[in-house]
């Protein structure tokens, strides 16, 4: 046995979990991948920051794509695939760094607690949109605006139409702030109009946004229930993401011709200033770790269900070009819901010359552009098809992060694979209780603060990767085994790449995600300062402290129990075939350097 077991450090050798299965087509992870561009809390972060930019982020984007994102798909897709575990186990390759899939545990576990949010306001959106009449529309505003006890509305209607806006006690200002009414109809049922605003302290829970949430939990517990097995998943996950871009094909092209002028519009998003270029450089900066999904790790648990001869380099660039056309498919919709209201509120300040008008818009791509299709012609049949799109969006980035996090701890705890069922339906039942709290006026928006916090994490545990992979288990192995693995030459220059190149670009990323965390902290609840406490920071401690369990284990001295720990244990591909031949090829490549030495000490 050419590769080194777990019994030379006394503790029992990974057993694989050979039942685990494989995608029941190579395409399928593939889809599932690019799926991971449907990471929609992304659009809320920036949201506060940023304006989105149009196409002025297509440059950045690209370049980012060869300096660090291709790479690290690369190298979460050969780690994943070569040993066929998910983002714990897969750390035997050196072992002292397995706090990083604890880590990568509790972040996907956090992220799960609040991401079923972007899947309850579609399906509540859904819902309504079945009633005759649009509750968002300018007609049926006038049916609940009473909701908000007396509070003072100013909502877009007044401008649509021409009609007489409500004398305030505000009237002295010269700036007058008018709402939409698609976000307004989400506030009402918190009864509170500074709902997504910082200064909101009040505590309301909105019913319908509750049962919402509890529904698509009961989805997701179905599904698993269901279709439990990765071929199965993998088959359904196909036709439903191949579903969500038929849907968000349509509604991009019916919101391009919204504007009064769409081939303008069209030409501004794709030919953008100087300036608006320039702008671009820090907001895809954000955008770009969309790629990676919600959380960490799920990459390498999808990429454990290839075979082992699957082409992860081809397959990289055609998930992460993938991705771009869905990026910037749902940045359209944005903008053109941002040049719409920019048109209205441009001839509504030319013809009054009273106060000038602001418009309101909040997450834009899932409460503004319900306003948008108030005033389209089938309003109904628009507002359906869009809030479906999303609402399967969000369902299938929670399967896919929930299946990566479920298949992880199934492959490093193996008591667990016996009760797969029970323990599933555990975790489900725990991550709707505490998603409960994204029900409230304070967590229906506040959760944005653990949303930018996973940015830092991923961006930091990326880091890690590579220093693990190319410092730490060797450029040498890497490049040995990714040539075994795929059966073709890997570049020296590339591995030079993910060694020098990618971990400046994500130093740059983790300061500008740094100083973006800080600044939301400042206005968040209690409630999710201790939540990021617990699923952000405290799990950093599992890095030294697994390091520090895991030396104390063997003896010698520090750099001897260091070496010994930070050797690979286990490390070799699961199917018999596959091992024999990487365990024939270890040897001749340790045959060929002992001649080579031989050689050299001939000729001096």
């Amino acid at each position: 046995m050419i590769y080194e077991t777990s019994y030379d450090s006394g503790r029992l050798p990974y057993k694989p979990d050979l039942t685990r299965g494989y995608w029941a087509k190579p395409s399928d992870f593939i889809l599932t991948g690019m799926s991971l561009a449907f990471r929609l809390d992304i659009f809320s972060i920036t949201w506060v920051i940023f304006a989105y930019e149009g196409c002025a982020s297509v440059v950045p984007y690209i370049i980012c794509l060869f300096l660090f994102v291709v790479p690290l798909f690369i190298i979460q897709s050969f780690i994943g695939q070569f040993s066929s575990s998910g983002f714990i186990s897969v750390f035997r390759m050196t072992p002292i760094f397995k706090g990083i899939g604890y880590i990568s545990l509790a972040v996907n576990l956090g992220v799960l607690t609040y991401y079923s949010i972007f899947a309850a306001i579609p399906l509540f959106y859904l819902f309504h949109s079945l009633r005759p009449t649009l509750p968002w529309s300018c007609e049926g505003i006038k049916n609940w605006l009473h909701t908000f006890n007396g509070q003072e509305v100013r909502h877009l209607c007044h401008m649509l139409h021409n009609e007489t806006a409500p004398e305030f006690s505000q009237d002295d200002w010269f700036i007058v702030t008018h709402e939409l009414p698609s976000n307004l109809f989400l506030k009402s049922h918190f009864d509170d109009i500074e709902v997504f605003e910082p200064r909101s302290r009040g505590f309301y829970i909105s019913w319908e946004v509750l049962l919402c949430t509890l529904l698509v939990w009961t989805i997701i517990a179905a599904v698993f229930y269901k279709w439990h097995t990765i071929e199965k998943l993998g088959t359904l996950l196909r036709y439903s993401i191949l579903t969500t871009c038929l849907l968000l094909f349509i509604v991009v092209v019916r919101f391009s011709l919204v504007p009064k002028d769409p081939w303008l519009c069209i030409y501004n998003f794709f030919v953008p200033k100087v300036y608006t270029f320039l702008r671009g450089f820090p907001t895809v900066s954000l955008y770009i770790v969309s790629a990676f999904g919600v959380g960490w790790g799920t990459i390498i648990a999808l990429a454990s269900y290839n075979k082992f001869k699957t082409n992860i380099i081809q397959n990289s660039w055609t998930i992460c070009l993938g991705q771009m056309f869905m990026f910037f498919s749902f940045a359209f919709l944005i903008f053109v819901t941002d040049s719409y209201f920019e048109e209205i509120k441009d001839a509504y300040n030319d013809d009054s010359m009273e106060a000038y008008a602001y418009i309101t818009h909040t997450w834009a791509l899932f409460l503004s552009t319900g306003s948008v299709m108030a005033e389209m012609a089938w309003p109904n049949l628009w507002c359906i098809l869009y809030y479906t799109m999303l609402l399967l969006a969000a369902l299938i980035t929670m399967t896919t992060s929930l299946k990566a996090t479920l298949q992880s701890l199934f492959d490093e705890f193996e008591v667990l694979r016996a009760r797969k069922t029970e323990v599933m339906f555990i975790v489900i039942s725990l991550l709707a209780m505490s998603s409960l709290y994204t029900c409230t006026s304070q967590g229906v928006f506040f959760h944005i603060i653990l949303s930018n916090d996973t940015l830092v994490t991923q961006t930091a545990l990326n880091l890690l990767l590579i220093l693990v992979i190319l410092w730490i288990y060797g450029r040498v192995r890497f490049q040995r085994d990714i040539e075994f693995m795929l059966g073709q030459s890997f570049a020296t220059w590339k591995i030079y790449m993910l060694r020098f190149v990618a971990p400046l670009c994500l130093i740059v990323l983790l300061i500008g995600a740094l100083a973006l965390a800080f600044a939301h902290h400042e206005f968040g609840s209690l409630v999710l300062q201790i939540a990021a406490l617990l699923f952000i920071v405290l799990p950093w401690l599992y890095v030294p402290g697994y390091m520090l369990y895991i030396m104390l284990q063997t003896t010698g001295t520090f750099k001897t129990r260091f070496a010994r720990c930070c050797r690979p244990l286990d490390w070799y591909p699961v199917e018999l075939e596959d091992r024999q031949r990487y365990e024939e090829s270890m040897r001749n490549a340790d045959a060929s350097h002992q001649l080579s030495q031989l050689d050299d000490e001939t000729a001096t």
